[in-house]
């Protein structure tokens, strides 16, 4: 599965400066994720606050990210992503200080996801658009599976390091481990030596600009059927892993070290579907591969509501995992390979909108649900829509795979 074609992107010296502090700091970012849930659900104890959080974190790339991506398009990304970077690091300062002060209520938390995820929207576009700067056209794939790989890796290794850190010190200096980790990506992105970014078509400014990247999207067979399956999958199946904290506090009678296992868990599925894809070198039937594993996210996520078991719960969540990065990782490269480069920024805004705003809708809606009815009802059901719906748009995307019609604009 892993060899040296797996790593080729990394022979690229601006990749590799970037690849490696993107590395330390979304582990710093992963920890405070898990730290953050179990410090909510400790507060409160309540389903909705925890969806709440979650809505707070991404609504803001529902709400501003296709803006964020229209940025992307006409301002330096490097720049960009330092501003963000130095803002989320000031974010995680002041949780810590609060936290680790025995200052912090419901209302600081819920107030700083919300700063942190105004950041994000412009933060995330500009990420997943800035590969194609860092890398030559032929390695896009292979960058941009690796840098999946190494999201992943950290959502491995970062959830297991809070889960002790938590239990051993509290969630104060977790937070503040991440505002430290931020020091890596920021030197990284100052150590880059880019190109001239390619800018956007004269004439396409405000709001004409805005909504390019709508139109391209929308008469694009293959983007707008991939576009509609990340949405789908995330709504249902990303938002139901904001249930986590209950699962492990209620169902399997645990503290947050096993919270940490199940994040990790997922990671770990997650980061071999990513070395997976970044290991390929060619992309035929990667639809197809993106119809099952849709499928395969939605009946895992009905074997794990109505499991008791912890050990089959953690090889699910696993599969899950891998599953549903093979349907985002996938769609990404496969999206990034058809879409022209002054378009990128705002197209890649549309694929974040799908893959984390659409998240913060079914979060807050799981949550409150889960105080209702319970998180195994609530997955269970959120898993069998997902895997209706998933098969209906299996078909649409099956059929482009099988007419090759899908990789040429309309």
């Amino acid at each position: 599965m892993i060899s040296k074609h797996t790593f080729r992107s990394l022979r690229h010296r601006n990749f590799r400066i970037y690849y490696l502090g993107q590395l330390v700091s979304l582990n710093g970012t992963w920890m405070q994720s898990v730290a953050q849930a179990w410090l909510i659900y400790r507060l409160t104890e309540s389903g909705f606050m925890l969806g709440l959080v979650g809505t707070l974190t991404l609504l803001p790339n529902l709400l501003f990210g296709i803006y964020g991506g229209w940025l992307a398009d006409r301002v330096a990304r490097q720049k960009l992503l330092i501003v963000a970077h130095t803002l989320a690091m000031l974010q995680a300062l002041v949780l810590g200080i609060l936290t680790v002060g025995g200052w912090v209520m419901p209302w600081h938390i819920l107030l700083l996801a919300f700063a942190l995820g105004l950041v994000q929207a412009v933060e995330t576009p500009v990420r997943q658009s800035i590969i194609a700067q860092l890398v030559e056209r032929e390695d896009l794939p292979n960058a941009i599976a690796l840098n999946s790989s190494m999201f992943h890796l950290a959502r491995f290794i970062g959830p297991a390091l809070a889960g002790v850190l938590v239990a051993l010190v509290g969630e104060g200096p977790v937070f503040l481990i991440n505002a430290v980790t931020f020091i890596a990506i920021i030197f990284s992105l100052f150590s880059l030596q880019m190109p001239v970014m390619p800018v956007a078509r004269a004439g396409k400014g405000g709001l004409s600009g805005i909504w390019s990247g709508f139109h391209y999207a929308w008469g694009h067979k293959l983007t707008r059927a991939l576009l509609a399956m990340v949405a789908t999958v995330s709504l249902l199946g990303g938002a139901a892993m904001v249930l986590m904290p209950i699962f492990v506090a209620e169902v399997f009678v645990r503290g947050p070290e096993s919270l940490g296992i199940f994040m990790g868990l997922l990671g770990a599925g997650s980061l071999i579907a990513a070395l997976m894809l970044a290991n390929r070198r060619e992309f035929e039937l990667l639809e197809r591969r993106v119809a099952f594993a849709a499928v395969a996210v939605g009946a895992g996520l009905l074997v794990f509501a109505l499991n008791n078991s912890f050990v089959i719960a953690l090889a699910v969540l696993f599969a899950i995992g891998f599953a549903s990065t093979t349907v985002f990782a996938s769609s990404n490269a496969l999206i990034q390979l058809s879409v022209p480069d002054h378009l990128r920024g705002r197209t890649m805004a549309l694929f974040t909108v799908c893959l984390h705003g659409t998240v913060s809708i079914g979060q807050l809606a799981l949550g409150m649900l889960a105080d209702v009815f319970g998180a195994p009802l609530t997955t269970a059901t959120s898993g069998g829509l997902l895997f209706v719906l998933a098969l209906l748009l299996a078909v649409g995307l099956y059929n482009l795979q099988m007419t090759k019609t899908g990789r040429q604009p309309d």
